[in-house]
């Protein structure tokens, strides 16, 4: 990380505007979620999630003034903030003092208070930390901890309260910046992904709690109460130093040595399959992949790895797909790659519930990551890929020993080819993902994979296991390899952005019904994509509508944790309000085959019978749909 320089700050001027108590107290009760994620951002990565989430509350609830006080207004360019004296007095206090919390300790004499651990608020028995986000933020994440203090705060004051850099200077130098250009010129190395500081990942006061180490706590109270008997009966406490682990790279200490856990974290008893043994096998999944990477000999590397995940340090950072577990393996997990990726060194992990992947960088002991993603259940085709690594916009895999063919494929563009990826030791070229591109889609990479029995295709979307592409009717869906199923998901691949970073374990794109347009302008089609998860709940069902020669499908309606569009229950009703070349509104709604009738009510009063509806509306227009299928039940439109 790079040094900082902050200079005391200024004094406040004659002609500034005065800010008393209860004023700053207004501002700071009504804009306290903003000041906390603003502190967090700003706040040294090197604390910590945990105590950069406590550090954040604490500093900005010491952000009030004890009387009246001088304070430069810098208008905040947001609504509800301009020029209120009272937030730019409490954001300016946030911001120093985070600053502040960045300088080493033993800079200027005695700490600060804020470079000391937060005594208020604290928080017993539980770890504290955002929610987290997908491969964007992290990215975003790791290139802010590179930046200095005031280069981290020059960001978040451009993007997260919207200053312009005339503004952001004044603030910056109020806030005891020395040096503004440079940290000016430093934020504008980071890519402006302003967007991104809006999300759950940097939002500490949106949290998930997990508990501390319990087994270590628990010693800990014996080992307390051990020392006070031993302080009665000697008059004095004698520290007896643990034996440790000492190669454990960014693992946190040891906290219990039993022979299970010393048997799951040996780097000997690791299981390593035969390269043939998925010839063989009665199974074809993860649990039959071989280990493979240049370094699999490297019993510290690969201590290390079993050390972290068994007891993550509070600097490594660990993600996990929604309902996948993070603890530790329950015995010696299975070994699936080891070897150098780029600038770091890679080990993967599967335990029959979960893979799990470390990662450390080649040089420097800073910046170990964890990730884990669940895959019980997976098939052939589910268990066929996995993400290895991720740089500079692009996507590499370590493919199963039963692929022997790899190709990339661009989902939006069904009658072109695909290009040969080609494969060294299982692992693919890079490939440009879609998961990690922002602004306008126009265009979307698939990984076509082949074995000795079919070819399908797989969607990166920011996740160590990528999802499986099928199309057709829910309980007779085919993988989505052939040419009508590719043409099926053509107007439609945008859409997949909308499943990252949610578990998704595969994608159905159904197209449930066609319709001809009023006003002889030709049939538009219906199709529903519905994304079904490894955790097997929060589904996301969207029901899309394309018009002749548009190249996207739009999105007619969406829902979650619904049936709809499913194998348990194919069928889905759907509306949209469609104007017409020439110029009239029309209400449109589809539903599956075995949809009998369907009526509407709201601002628009019509009812067909069959699964197709076409009324007249007007602009605007919102309208309650509901359908009677063949056997007599009733369904509900998605909204």
């Amino acid at each position: 990380m790079q040094s900082q320089d902050v200079a005391p700050h200024p004094a406040p001027s004659a002609t500034d505007p005065v800010v008393d108590v209860d004023q700053a107290e207004a501002a700071l009760v009504e804009h306290y979620p903003r000041l906390v994620r603003l502190a967090y951002l700003v706040l040294p990565p090197t604390l910590g999630r945990g105590r950069r989430v406590l550090t954040a509350h604490a500093l900005t609830q010491r952000a009030l003034p004890r009387g009246r006080t001088a304070t430069p207004v810098i208008p905040a360019q947001s609504t509800g903030r301009d020029g209120d004296p009272g937030y730019a007095f409490v954001r300016l206090r946030v911001l120093r003092t985070a600053l502040a919390a960045g300088l080493p300790p033993w800079r200027r004499g005695w700490p600060r208070r804020a470079q000391l651990p937060p005594v208020l608020p604290q928080v017993w028995g539980l770890r504290l930390f955002p929610r987290s986000g997908g491969a964007h933020e992290l990215a975003l994440d790791q290139q802010l901890s590179a930046l200095s203090g005031p280069a981290r705060a020059a960001y978040v004051l451009r993007g997260l309260e919207k200053l312009p850099d005339g503004d952001v200077r004044q603030v910056l130098t109020a806030a005891g910046v020395s040096d503004v250009d440079a940290a000016l010129r430093a934020a504008d190395e980071v890519p402006a992904q302003y967007r991104l500081l809006d999300s759950p990942e940097f939002d500490a006061c949106s949290l998930q709690a997990r508990p501390t180490d319990l087994m270590r706590r628990r010693q800990h109270t014996k080992a307390a109460l051990a020392a006070g008997a031993a302080l009665v009966v000697c008059g004095a406490l004698l520290g007896l130093p643990g034996e440790g682990w000492g190669p454990d790279g960014a693992a946190a200490p040891v906290y219990a040595q039993n022979p299970a856990t010393e048997a799951a974290l040996d780097p000997g008893r690791l299981v390593k399959v035969s390269p043939t043994a998925w010839r063989t096998s009665a199974r074809t999944d993860f649990s039959v992949w071989p280990a493979r990477g240049d370094l699999t000999g490297d019993t510290a590397l690969l201590r290390r790895a079993l050390a972290v995940w068994a007891r993550p340090g509070k600097t490594v950072q660990v993600s996990a797909t929604p309902g996948t577990a993070s603890g530790g393996p329950s015995g010696p997990p299975q070994l699936l790659y080891a070897g150098t990726v780029g600038n770091a060194r890679l080990v993967i992990f599967y335990d029959g519930l979960r893979i799990a992947r470390y990662a450390e960088p080649k040089a420097g002991t800073q910046g170990a990551a964890l990730d884990f993603a669940r895959v019980d259940g997976a098939g052939r085709a589910e268990a066929s890929a996995m993400v290895l690594d991720r740089a500079d916009g692009n996507v590499r895999y370590l493919t199963a020993p039963w692929v022997t063919k790899v190709a990339a494929r661009d989902l939006m563009k069904p009658g072109s080819g695909a290009m040969d990826l080609g494969l060294t030791d299982g692992v693919t070229a890079p490939l440009a993902s879609p998961a990690l591109r922002g602004g306008t889609c126009t265009s979307w990479n698939v990984l076509q994979l082949t074995d000795g029995r079919g070819t399908w295709l797989l969607t990166d979307l920011g996740e160590l296991v990528p999802a499986r592409l099928t199309a057709g009717r829910p309980g007779s869906a085919k993988d989505a390899s052939g040419a009508e199923a590719q043409r099926t998901w053509a107007p439609y691949a945008c859409s997949l952005g909308a499943m990252r970073s949610a578990g998704v374990r595969s994608v159905n794109a159904w197209a449930y019904a066609e319709q001809p347009l009023p006003d002889a302008s030709g049939s538009a089609a219906w199709v529903c994509t519905r994304a079904e998860t490894w955790r097997g709940g929060g589904e996301r069902v969207l029901a899309q509508f394309h018009t002749p020669g548009g190249r996207y499908g739009a999105v007619a309606a969406k829902a979650e944790h619904v049936t709809a569009c499913g194998a348990r229950d194919p069928q889905v009703l759907a509306g949209v309000l469609w104007k017409s070349a020439a110029g009239s509104w029309y209400l449109l709604a589809a539903g599956s085959r075995d949809t009998e009738s369907i009526r509407t009510t709201g601002g628009v009063e019509a009812s067909v019978q069959g699964h197709l509806l076409a009324e007249r509306a007007k602009q605007g227009a919102q309208a309650v749909l509901k359908g009677t299928l063949e056997d007599g039940r009733s369904i509900s439109g998605l909204r």
